[in-house]
C-alpha cells in the first residue's frame, strides 16, 4: 500500500476530489494547512518583518491505494491541480505497512 500526499491550491480541491474519486480511489482525506515553499510565498527569496507572510492557505490531501494505483493517481493529481503558477503545491508518495478499518476489523488490502 502507499500513502499519496498532496498539498495543493485551495481553489483546485473540489477538481481533485473528483479527479481521485473518477481513477478509483476509495476515500481521502482532507486537511487545511498553511505553508511555504521555494519561493517563501508570493514573496520570493526577501526576507520580511513578519514572517507569517510568508505562508499561505494550502490544502493536505491524503490517499491511501493499492501499490498498482499509486502512479496512475499521483500523476492524475498532478495533472489536476496544476495551473502553471508558482505554489501550485506538492505531492509525495510513502509505502504503508499496515491498515486498519476500525469498524471491520479488516486490515491491510481488505482495509483499503
Amino acid at each position: 500500500m502507499k500513502l499519496i500526499t498532496a498539498v495543493v491550491q485551495p481553489g483546485k480541491l473540489d477538481d481533485v476530489i473528483r479527479a481521485v474519486e473518477e481513477n478509483g480511489a476509495c476515500g481521502l482525506t482532507i486537511t487545511e494547512v498553511m505553508g511555504f515553499g521555494r519561493q517563501y510565498g508570493h514573496h520570493g527569496a526577501e526576507r520580511l518583518s513578519d514572517q507569517s507572510a510568508l505562508v499561505l492557505p494550502k490544502v493536505r490531501i491524503d490517499v491511501l491505494v493499492q501499490d498498482e494505483m499509486a502512479e496512475t493517481l499521483t500523476d492524475v493529481i498532478a495533472k489536476t491541480a496544476n495551473t502553471g503558477s508558482i505554489g501550485d503545491g506538492k505531492i509525495w508518495v510513502c509505502p504503508v505497512e499496515r491498515a486498519l478499518r476500525v469498524r471491520t476489523g479488516e486490515r491491510d488490502r481488505a482495509a483499503v
